[in-house]
């Protein structure tokens, strides 16, 4: 991390033409003997590429991953340490996927759900952990079953036992606080269904999805039992503003157990968590703010534009006009990235993981998208970036938040 950023610095004032991890053989030798033009390397579908946007008085060079929709910029310059979850003693990766999408058939796929959507996600999940994304977040809430589809943790579960060093995938799966779901028992009885799912016998993360609006503490007490009983290892919450995180981490406090996690919408376009208390209620009382939507469901991507926006449901919310007067900070995104050899993705979750304390889960549903997240790690974003991401960002329109959270 640090000898990345000092070796970014360098490659900006020109004094090194480029760094990168080379794990081809071909591709490396090409790269010591230099070309004057672009190169295919068959290994490992790398592309050798000399010129380009990195160009600092001279030539300079990057590797760009070839991947099935795209090309893929900046492949991870090493694997970063695992970061533990609050004060929990958890550890986990210091990005994960979200597992929103498995098995959903109204806001993703385009109302369709089949055994292609299906190989794919086992393809992102498979890639994931490869790739040192041992972090999986779902929920019970999470898939249509019920229009046919599946559950997102049964899918995970699936996913687990198929895969040779599925143990090692660290995984987090919510609590739905229904209206109807009374009593501290509710939440172990909960639990136990999900890893009936997931084919576990505890996980690592178990939070409230969002606050019970009458049986909150309830709730947080079935967090607790769930604990106590060896369920889960940690316990967190999510949606939950100041007010009601700061009673969370007292009442679990009074009963033995840490608050590890407050999982909340954080990205470039919604910066809510800042602005209400919410960010520095977390550094305050040492819980990890867990980032969904960290590339605001693909927008800050760079894949959709004024004249393309997004389909479905996704189309209503990021129409047209929202997304012209998103372009300025869009621009500055890609601006930042070709300076880097990054992807706009890249830059966006990178400039999370410089925010003290955040864990960002980029949703996932293609191995090529997983290559891409893991782009965004074993580098920083120096302080100048940041900053004027953040300056650019205050100028876009935001988006909407989840109404859970003026619960």
């Amino acid at each position: 991390g640090d000898s990345s950023t000092a070796l970014d610095k360098l490659c900006r004032r020109g004094i090194v033409a480029v760094h990168m991890r080379v794990t081809c053989a071909p591709a490396a030798r090409q790269l010591q003997s230099g070309c004057g033009r672009a190169s295919q390397c068959s290994h490992a579908r790398r592309q050798h590429v000399w010129g380009g946007s990195n160009t600092v008085r001279g030539r300079s060079c990057f590797l760009v991953s070839r991947a099935a929709a795209g090309d893929t910029v900046g492949a991870p310059t090493s694997v970063e340490p695992k970061v533990e979850l609050g004060k929990s003693g958890v550890m986990v990766s210091p990005m994960g996927i979200g597992a929103w999408s498995w098995g959903d058939k109204l806001f993703w796929n385009d109302n369709s759900w089949d055994n292609s959507n299906e190989k794919s996600a086992q393809g992102a999940f498979d890639r994931a952990l490869e790739l040192g994304l041992t972090f999986v977040d779902t929920a019970e809430a999470y898939g249509t079953p019920q229009f046919g589809a599946a559950y997102s943790e049964s899918l995970l579960g699936q996913f687990i036992k198929e895969n040779p060093n599925g143990s090692q995938c660290e995984v987090a799966t919510k609590f739905a606080a229904l209206p109807w779901r009374v009593g501290s028992g509710s939440v172990s009885d909960a639990l136990r269904q999900s890893l009936t799912r997931l084919q576990l016998e505890s996980v690592p993360l178990y939070q409230l999805h969002w606050p019970g609006l009458w049986q909150n503490e309830a709730y947080l007490d079935g967090l607790a039992e769930a604990c106590q009983s060896g369920l889960t290892k940690s316990a967190g919450v999510s949606n939950y503003n100041e007010e009601r995180l700061r009673q969370a981490h007292a009442r679990l406090g009074q009963l033995g157990v840490p608050l590890a996690v407050n999982q909340c919408h954080y990205n470039l376009l919604y910066r809510a968590p800042e602005d209400n208390g919410v960010f520095e209620a977390c550094r305050e009382l040492g819980v990890t703010l867990i980032a969904y939507s960290p590339i605001s469901q693909g927008i800050l991507s760079g894949k959709y534009s004024e004249s393309r926006p997004p389909s479905g449901p996704r189309g209503r919310l990021f129409n047209a006009e929202f997304l012209r007067k998103a372009a300025p900070l869009l621009d500055v995104l890609k601006k930042i990235g070709e300076e880097r050899g990054k992807t706009q993705t890249q830059v966006a979750l990178n400039w999370l993981m410089c925010q003290p304390g955040v864990l960002p889960i980029p949703g996932a549903k293609t191995p090529e998208q997983v290559e891409d997240f893991a782009g965004a790690m074993g580098w920083r974003l120096d302080d100048g970036e940041v900053q004027e991401l953040r300056k650019m960002a205050q100028r876009a329109p935001s988006v909407q938040g989840f109404p859970a959270e003026s619960f």
